[in-house]
């Protein structure tokens, strides 16, 4: 990250509880969006529940817009107030009107979904725990490498990189500032700086 009125840079890593509840609710329910983002690794799941075509085309649009506000809630604000489903504490606000097959439908789930989140979250942070210095080193090395193949520095932009159990490993757009990259390829440092590098290309 530079100063002095240079281009600057600011990347923002985590595994966030709501983009992890989200998605662990999406292949629970059996949400088909986003259809390019892979499945989460490891979670069971059942049967299709019966629901006619109406009722799930409701509840796809209701998680769409939710995970649309998950991931970057200040490009994707609520035309409505948020209210939050009690048992999910502060970990699920949904609009007060236009969610209500959401609600419904993620409540029985709770213990679950709670319990699972908590168990992924845990895993990133010990992940992220033993290179306390080399998530910087891991995108500045990109950036680097950009700068000395376009002949300039790099534009400022900001990116935030979501560290996900996902059952694929690769790197997926997932908002316009943000993606999802699978936890196993964060752990691989040469292969990370392979796919991470034309993100940054892309923005920078």
């Amino acid at each position: 990250m530079r100063a002095d009125g240079q281009p600057s840079w600011m990347i923002h890593e985590d595994a966030s509880i709501p983009v992890l509840l989200a998605l662990w609710l999406r292949d629970t329910l059996h949400i088909a969006s986003p259809t390019d983002l892979p499945r989460l690794r490891g979670v069971s799941v059942g049967a299709p529940p019966e629901r006619d075509v109406d009722a799930q085309d409701r509840l796809e649009r209701q998680w769409r817009e939710w995970w649309a506000m998950t991931v970057e809630p200040e490009a994707h604000p609520s035309p409505v107030p948020l209210e939050l489903v009690d048992e999910y504490g502060t970990w699920v606000a949904l609009p007060t009107t236009g969610a209500e097959d959401l609600a419904e439908a993620i409540r029985p789930l709770h213990v679950e979904a709670t319990s699972w989140v908590e168990w992924a979250r845990k895993g990133y942070t010990r992940a992220a725990s033993g290179r306390p210095s080399d998530s910087y080193r891991a995108y500045a090395g990109t950036i680097a490498e950009h700068e000395r193949e376009v002949g300039r520095r790099a534009h400022s932009f900001e990116l935030n990189v979501e560290v996900l159990p996902l059952a694929e490993r690769g790197v997926w757009w997932i908002g316009s500032l943000t993606v999802a990259v699978t936890d196993s390829l964060r752990t691989d440092a040469a292969a990370f700086d392979t796919a991470i590098h034309p993100i940054i290309a892309e923005i920078a």
